[in-house]
């Protein structure tokens, strides 16, 4: 009990009523200990509060002195999240994969049809040489020129970047040099992620000058497989929602409304035929949020899959790195080239992929979250459909329910990390200068989540290797399940335990804007959810539907 109460005197030491300044020699008394007190529902007796006096003010030098140092946003703490269950064996061996035949792919007429073809039909088109990666290159920036600035989902085009890298993929094929499905595609990123020559501005003002010397691994993964990188794509302000410094990012299917977050841009832009892929991250529906609202594909990977060196760290046991892609097998391409250790993020685990599009969905137990389902909620209807286009495919729902635990009381080890991540930005000032200023908003939260004590901090996850424990019985009970995509506590839960989701189109509302529903999956096995997703994907067709923009 007593950390609890360093922790918290140390914090109030720092405040004053008009936010951070330096902190004074005052002496801290037993009545700052009863303020504190409250603020963690605790009561301490007179003794007790005039013993623990000298330990606090002790351990308030000793904060004075650590921030002396300066910790980059890329210095990780010495604790690391594990995801595995007690008993869980790895998988092993190599990875194997099965693409769908392409073969078929012919250049249309209507070049304007190539925004909206997927990474396996472009990707066919360049190794059959019926386009160039060059010109495929060009007809893709030129779509970020005219459609970018309504749609305020580009921070930066990378093109003299992306015509060296196409006309070097071109080269590379005449020789007969062929890398991969990428090998020659046009791609974006979300701007969190370092590319070295290019600024890598987290989508906020005191980092819209930002330059990192040095490429992300996702981004030299990307290089390797041969993919041409043309944009950086808006994020939400340090990873929160679809504002950023430049304004709002915009929703294809209706420009008065937002893309959602914090993978705002890389959504926007795949719906709307700006790229054919981007790469977005989640820690908790950013991936899934933006790809509903813009009626896209998106792969959350398990934790620990890809490699987040070079990303901007929000939350270091949750953040995770995924494609954004017009279909499923697109994800499936994509995470193909960007999972895997680097010798440097020492949360990655190294276990094969495997993918197989001609899955036979009989042979599979896959669960549904009954409760979920049966609740009321806005996308209710398109989902029941979903759900019986599973079971005309021949799947045989099983209904399943997650653990019982109070999962929304422990979501502030999320934003605990993220106070921590930015410190330094809190400490100085400078989270001022961040476009949202709301009670709802990182500056804030960043204030707030510094009055978490590290006890309920360490407490909240011991509760959540309870979870991982729970949710490692329920998944060996089925083989993937489905779920709603906002509704209920899915989303949040198996963020924290890690868990890959697909999430894929599934129909509109009443008012033409997408809805989507998600397939989990057990951890590290994200092919059997591309592959079962695929094949209500290519039931639905609801991915081959795309907005109409104007520019004015």
């Amino acid at each position: 009990m007593r950390s609890i109460i360093i922790v918290l005197l140390i914090s109030l030491s720092l405040f004053t009523n008009n936010g951070f300044c330096a902190p004074t020699d005052s002496l801290i008394t037993s009545q700052d200990v009863v303020h504190a007190e409250k603020l963690v529902g605790l009561e301490f007796t007179d003794t007790e509060r005039d013993s623990l006096l000298d330990d606090v003010y002790d351990n308030l030098n000793s904060y004075r002195r650590m921030r002396e140092i300066h910790l980059d946003n890329a210095i990780p703490p010495a604790i690391l999240f594990n995801p595995v269950p007690v008993g869980m064996s790895l998988p092993m061996g190599e990875s194997r994969i099965a693409w769908s035949d392409y073969a078929g792919t012919k250049l249309p007429d209507d070049r304007d049809k190539l925004a909206f073809y997927s990474v396996g039909q472009l990707a066919e088109l360049i190794r059959s040489r019926q386009i160039t990666s060059e010109a495929l290159t060009k007809f893709f920036l030129q779509r970020l020129k005219s459609y970018g600035p309504k749609l305020e989902c580009v921070v930066t085009l990378t093109e003299e970047l992306a015509l060296k890298q196409a006309r070097h993929a071109d080269q590379e094929i005449a020789a007969g040099n062929y890398r991969g499905p990428l090998h020659g595609i046009p791609c974006g990123i979300k701007d969190l992620l370092a590319t070295k020559g290019y600024k890598t501005t987290w989508g906020t003002m005191p980092y819209k000058d930002q330059m990192i010397d040095d490429d992300a691994t996702v981004v030299k993964k990307l290089h390797d497989a041969g993919a041409v990188l043309v944009a950086k794509l808006t994020m939400g302000a340090l990873a929160w929602g679809d504002v950023w410094f430049g304004g709002m990012t915009r929703n294809p299917w209706d420009v008065t409304k937002g893309s959602s977050g914090s993978s705002a841009g890389p959504a926007s832009a795949v719906s709307a035929g700006l790229v054919p892929f981007a790469i977005g991250t989640e820690t908790w529906g950013s991936i899934v949020s933006p790809s509903t609202v813009c009626g896209v594909t998106g792969l959350r990977p398990t934790y620990g899959r890809v490699s987040r060196t070079g990303a901007m760290a929000l939350s270091w046991s949750m953040d995770k790195i995924g494609p954004i892609c017009r279909t499923v097998e697109d994800c499936a391409m994509v995470f193909n080239a960007i999972y895997g250790p680097d010798g440097i993020d020492q949360t990655l685990y190294d276990v094969p992929f495997h993918y197989y599009p001609d899955i036979d969905l009989r042979t599979l137990k896959i669960g549904y979250l009954k409760s979920d389902f049966d609740s009321s909620y806005d996308f209710k209807t398109n989902d029941s459909l979903a759900l019986n286009q599973m079971q005309v495919l021949g799947v045989t729902l099983i209904p399943i329910e997650l653990p019982d635990l109070p999962i929304s009381d422990i979501s502030f080890i999320l934003s605990t990390e993220a106070a921590a991540a930015f410190d330094e930005l809190t400490r100085s000032n400078k989270d001022d200068q961040l476009v949202r200023q709301i009670k709802n908003a990182w500056p804030n939260v960043f204030r707030a989540h510094r009055f978490v004590p590290a006890v309920e901090y360490i407490n909240a996850n011991r509760i959540r290797f309870l979870l991982i424990q729970q949710m490692a019985r329920l998944m060996e009970s089925v083989d993937l399940c489905i779920a709603p995509s906002w509704q209920g506590d899915n989303l949040l839960l198996t963020n924290l335990t890690g868990h890959p989701c697909v999430v894929v189109p599934n129909g509109f509302s009443d008012d033409g804007m997408p809805t989507s529903f998600c397939f989990i999956g057990r951890l590290f096995d994200e092919g059997t959810i591309l592959a079962v997703a695929k094949k209500y994907q290519d039931a639905s067709g609801f991915h081959l539907r795309h907005p109409v923009i104007a520019v004015k």
